[in-house]
């Protein structure tokens, strides 16, 4: 594995580069530090809101490009670089149709906030984690006046035995992504990160032999696709161990940190030689 030529790091965000306590590691900064001294760019490629990612990555925010809401928009300090959005009649549709799941609490992913109408606290709980900059509605489909890029679905059934089993026959028309365990992600056709990552790619001159990248849940199935170097978590999702590349340490063990610190002890020997 020669990692010398590597010039983009990209990594998922929840199950990847932070811990299970939602933390970023000192080290990545440190380790950040190092990857700029040898021209590498990083970038933040999550299904989080951009507000999210920035506030877990405040330290480095004006010196990274950060693909939010899973691709649906991808923002360099403060210049949107691109957007996918869905058209205000489609998400008010998909809401109607998501609150016939039991158990389904939905957020309208806008460029300015997410909106939630649950009253549910136990879920409220835990969508703040995900949603830095959000407000409380009474009815999600009154919303009209921002830009859509999703509608995430929670279930505390699991994404996959209880939201995606009815969500998936909406396929033809919208992305349906099982983002997480209990998330559920529902977006314009041509959402991915992986769209998001080749664009960036054309935009930097970076190839696929030039990138590497870290995920573990099957909203990084596109990114990793775009990758030569692609690793996947030891706490993966099965389907995206299947399709990486290359394995490392668990998102609890500084599986990503393990990896940069092999990039830059490459990139470091590349000089004294």
């Amino acid at each position: 594995m020669d990692l010398t030529q590597v010039k983009l790091v990209v990594s998922d965000m929840d199950g990847t580069l932070l811990n299970d306590e939602g933390k970023v590691s000192p080290k990545f900064f440190d380790l950040f530090k190092q990857l700029q001294k040898h021209d590498v760019q990083f970038i933040a490629a999550s299904g989080r809101q951009y507000y999210s990612i920035i506030h877990k990555l405040d330290a480095i925010k004006d010196e990274i490009i950060v693909v939010a809401e899973n691709g649906g928009i991808t923002i360099k300090k403060t210049e949107v670089l691109d957007t996918c959005t869905v058209d205000t009649e489609t998400v008010h549709n998909l809401i109607k149709q998501m609150r016939e799941i039991e158990d389904a609490h939905i957020v309208l992913c806008g460029k300015e906030q997410a909106y939630v109408e649950s009253d549910h606290e136990p879920f409220i709980e835990i969508f703040q984690e995900y949603y830095t900059k959000f407000k409380r509605v009474p009815d999600l489909t009154e919303i009209s006046d921002d830009h859509f890029f999703k509608i995430a679905v929670y279930s505390f059934g699991g994404s996959e035995e209880t939201t995606y089993p009815i969500a998936k026959a909406l396929e033809k028309e919208v992305k349906v992504k099982v983002s997480g365990e209990y998330w559920l992600d529902i977006s314009h056709l041509d959402t991915d990160k992986g769209r998001a990552l080749k664009i960036l790619q054309d935009q930097l001159k970076v190839s696929k032999a030039e990138t590497m990248v870290f995920g573990d849940y099957n909203n990084d199935l596109e990114m990793i696709q775009q990758a030569d170097y692609s690793f996947a978590m030891q706490n993966a999702h099965p389907n995206v161990t299947k399709a990486a590349n290359y394995t490392t340490k668990s998102n609890n063990e500084g599986g990503v940190e393990h990896i940069l610190e092999q990039l830059i002890a490459a990139k470091e020997a590349l000089l004294t030689k």
